[in-house]
């Protein structure tokens, strides 16, 4: 058993002095750009779920720069935002206290773990110095017209008095406090993701994306193709259409209403009846406390109200009632949908629950109308002149019609929203707005265009009091000022709104007074492009240089949590275009590959938490079995994709593991055996391979199994290994057990760092196969035989057997009692009769 506190902390010492990990730019090898996510510094440490990830991508790291690579592999830390203000609640300390100390904490722990970091591109999105750039960023998008404020329905926290985006609301609860949320409108900066929707889609054929992370992009953006239907409004004085979008008009005749958001109905109340509309109001009312998360949650137990007004069928005229439901979502296509029962499940349901009339209009010999929905294609029926056709004909004639009378068009419809960019919080990077009354009363007859004003430096003219101004470059960075009194306010504004000298300003512009935009950015905003500043961290005059990014964009591979594979990598991926069109970064997407890893659970299966008393200190685990176990473990207790419970007899297993590396070791000094025993070289060259391959396809489990089965049966007086595999098989376990690797390297009188060292080569000879005679059996009788390579698994070789012609002709109908199989040299099928 060796000392591993003292041994490791003697290596992280040498290896951080040395510098050996740091990325070159323009080297002349080929790079690797290795990233993963960099995590918040909102509680005091980093977790087992954080080991998991950085661990095992550092295995990647280290293999890659064994393998001849420049390696970039930096870390940072996302420090503003929604986490890092929490835990400053909680404690009562100021967020930039908590922050700095937490960081200090984590990066200790980082260093104690072995992970080979580039520390000097370290970054930290609360670092003025960075978030200069952020903001910089933004005014760009700014200028594009692609920032733009609106008045938008948000999440409000009557407790907390704060108003939260979609993912700071848990099951229709603040994140915060737990209190259930509700809705109300404020303005609020926009971004226009949705003017990249298209791109953000056709793109991902440019990209190395899990399967599953791909379609979350892709459902996310939600494209579909369809017809948008006008609905006339009857007696209506104003003249106004019901937009509606559907991908299924071949329907359109099935339709026995018309189910409005309540945001959209809220648009419309006073075009509807009189008698009806305190009735609409209430329940808008009620639906919109709710937010969207909730009622799509909700979504089995539908409720409406019908309004009493009514539209006109486009091509029939038939009158059809309009209602108002909150499973309808303003978001998506025009806030309207029409409801045809007979042809899809929730309008089916909906229908049923509220007595409405159900049309079938598409034939199908089995459907199950009226006790369900049918959703499929087929023949039209009870549609008029388009009876007969099938749904695919029909919709292009149906859109034809509508076309042509003026009720209809094709179009394009899309799930995504423009991304809600404002956060009336006191931790982020302020806004680099200034609203000027004077400005705007200078230029107020220009108002009505909402354009950038010719010869106006930093003017954009909206609404009717101020003339909106960008923080020219020289003034950047808008830093964020220091407050005693971080909490919500009253009125749900930011803190800032508060600091009087801070938000009075001089305007840019004219040089009047003005005041500052008190909003201040999401946290998601310095996440968003910090892996372009890891290619020049201390850059302070452009965001990165062209060159440098050049070199080392787009990242080769990165890995984080699946919960930040949609919203967190579509706003990257946008930012990233939107850079690219302005040619400030090559290539149109940011990651080549994106991986991400499965959740550390408490050894009792669940989620790990203070309350419930199973959460995994992983210091505690470092101090007890070492930095080496620590991370072998992380890599070995299962498929890294899955969600997997802590086993702590697992970490004492790796730990046997480690000990019996470093007795073997001692034992290979005193036998100095000229060569390895045959079948123990086969297995190392048959290792090297496996572990190589099974590393860079993220299967790090099976790859230590192997390893472990190699040390488990050398050496010994029956197995000798020579010093020269021996320095190989301590090649191979490098990037897994860094610090012990490092010293028995050393004992071996090399002076070179391992992780310097060039992976090994194996043998294409002596990494195939051999080959064993296994003979086949029926009820005891000789049927055949087959080549297999020596080891094959049960499964295989019955499965091969099984396919013989001779074996086939005597076991076909009957029934097997049992299988009797003998590796390499038996398969015996014993029949039922």
């Amino acid at each position: 058993m060796y000392n591993h506190q003292e041994l490791e902390k003697k290596w992280q010492e040498r290896w951080e002095k040395s510098g050996q990990y740091r990325a070159l730019d323009f080297d002349k090898r080929k790079k690797f750009y290795g990233l993963v996510e960099f995590p918040y510094p909102s509680g005091d440490k980093l977790h087992v779920g954080h080991g998991r990830t950085y661990c095992c991508f550092d295995v990647i790291a280290r293999l890659k720069r064994m393998q001849g690579y420049n390696v970039l592999f930096p870390m940072g830390w996302d420090a503003f935002g929604l986490p890092a203000e929490n835990y400053a609640l909680k404690t009562g300390i100021h967020p930039s206290v908590t922050v700095k100390e937490n960081i200090a904490k984590a990066r200790e722990q980082a260093h104690s773990w072995g992970l080979s970091f580039d520390w000097e591109r370290e970054i930290t999105t609360t670092d003025p110095k960075y978030y200069k750039w952020t903001q910089w960023i933004f005014l760009q998008i700014f200028k594009k017209g692609l920032a733009y404020k609106a008045e938008v329905p948000v999440n409000w926290c009557p407790k907390d008095r704060i108003n939260l985006a979609d993912e700071e609301v848990v099951g229709g609860c603040c994140e915060r406090c737990g209190t259930p949320v509700t809705r109300r409108t404020q303005s609020q900066w926009m971004l226009k993701i949705t003017a990249y929707a298209d791109r953000l889609l056709n793109d991902l054929k440019l990209v190395d994306y899990r399967e599953d992370i791909k379609q979350q992009q892709i459902n996310w953006i939600g494209r579909s193709e369809g017809v948008e239907v006008k609905f006339p409004l009857i007696d209506s004085k104003h003249n106004k259409d019901i937009h509606v979008f559907t991908t299924r008009v071949d329907t359109l005749f099935g339709v026995t209403a018309i189910i409005l958001s309540p945001e959209k109905a809220q648009e419309l109340v006073e075009l509807m009846p009189i008698d009806e509309r305190e009735a609409v109001e209430k329940y808008i009312e009620r639906a919109l406390k709710k937010s969207e998360l909730q009622r799509q949650e909700e979504i089995k137990t539908k409720t409406g109200v019908f309004t009493g007004a009514y539209v006109k069928h486009p091509i029939s005229g038939d009158q059809i009632p309009l209602w108002v439901a909150d499973f309808v979502l303003a978001g998506y296509g025009t806030g309207a949908v029409m409801a045809v029962p007979a042809h899809d499940q929730r309008d089916f349901e909906f229908a049923k629950k509220y007595d409405l009339p159900m049309v079938q209009v598409i034939e199908n010999k089995a459907s199950r109308f009226p006790k369900e929905a049918f959703e499929g294609e087929g023949l039209l029926s009870d549609s008029g002149e388009f009876n007969g056709l099938q749904s695919r004909d029909a919709i292009d004639k149906i859109t034809a019609l509508l076309t042509k009378k003026g009720l209809g068009k094709k179009t394009v419809s899309y799930k995504i929203r423009d991304w809600v960019f404002s956060r009336q919080h006191y931790w982020g990077e302020p806004i680099p707005i200034v609203y000027c009354r004077s400005c705007w009363e200078s230029n107020k007859q220009k108002a009505i265009s909402k354009k950038w004003q010719e010869g106006v430096d930093y003017i954009f003219i909206y609404g009717k009091e101020y003339a909106i101004n960008i923080v020219p470059d020289s003034q950047l960075p808008v830093e964020l000022p220091y407050v005693e009194n971080y909490q919500p306010t009253e009125t749900g504004e930011s803190p800032l709104a508060g600091i009087k000298e801070w938000v009075e300003t001089t305007c840019p512009s004219c040089g009047k007074q003005a005041r500052r935009e008190t909003d201040t950015m999401p946290n998601w905003a310095g996440s968003s492009w910090y892996y372009l500043r890891y290619t020049d961290s201390q850059n302070d005059k452009e965001f990165a240089n062209y060159r440098r990014l050049e070199y080392w964009l787009p990242v080769d591979w990165y890995n984080g949590g699946l919960e930040h594979t949609t919203l967190h990598l579509l706003y990257s991926r946008f930012w990233h275009k939107f850079l690219f069109d302005l040619k400030l970064v090559p290539g149109p997407e940011p990651y080549a590959k994106r991986t991400s890893q499965g959740v550390v659970l408490g050894p009792d299966g669940q989620r790990m938490s203070k309350s419930a008393g199973n959460v995994i200190n992983p210091d505690e685990v470092v101090s007890e079995f070492g930095a080496d176990a620590f991370r072998i473990y992380e890599a070995f207790m299962g498929p890294f994709d899955q969600t997997i419970p802590w086993d702590p007899r697992g970490v004492l297993g790796v730990r046997r593991f480690l000990d019996r590396v470093w007795n073997a070791a001692q034992i290979i000094a005193d036998n100095k055996a000229a060569q390895t025993h045959a079948d123990l070289r086969r297995k190392l060259h048959q290792l090297i391979k496996k572990v190589e391959e099974d590393t860079l396809s993220f299967k790090f489990n099976t790859a230590v199994a192997g390893m472990m089965e190699f040390i488990n049966q050398a050496p010994g007086a029956r197995h000798q290994v020579s010093v020269g595999d021996w320095r190989a098989f301590l090649q191979i376990l490098a990037p897994y057990a860094p610090h012990l690797t490092e010293e028995l390297w050393q004992d071996l009188g090399e002076k070179e760092s391992i992780h310097l060292a060039s992976w090994p080569k194996y043998d294409p000879k002596l990494i195939t196969e051999e080959k064993v005679t296994v003979i086949v059996q029926v009820d005891g009788k000789f049927r055949g035989k087959l080549e297999v390579a020596r080891g094959a698994k049960e499964e295989e070789v019955v499965n091969l057997a099984k396919k013989l012609p001779n074996v086939k002709t005597h076991i076909s109908g009957e029934a097997l009692a049992k299988t009797i199989f003998i590796p390499d040299n038996l398969v015996n099928f014993v029949t039922a009769s």
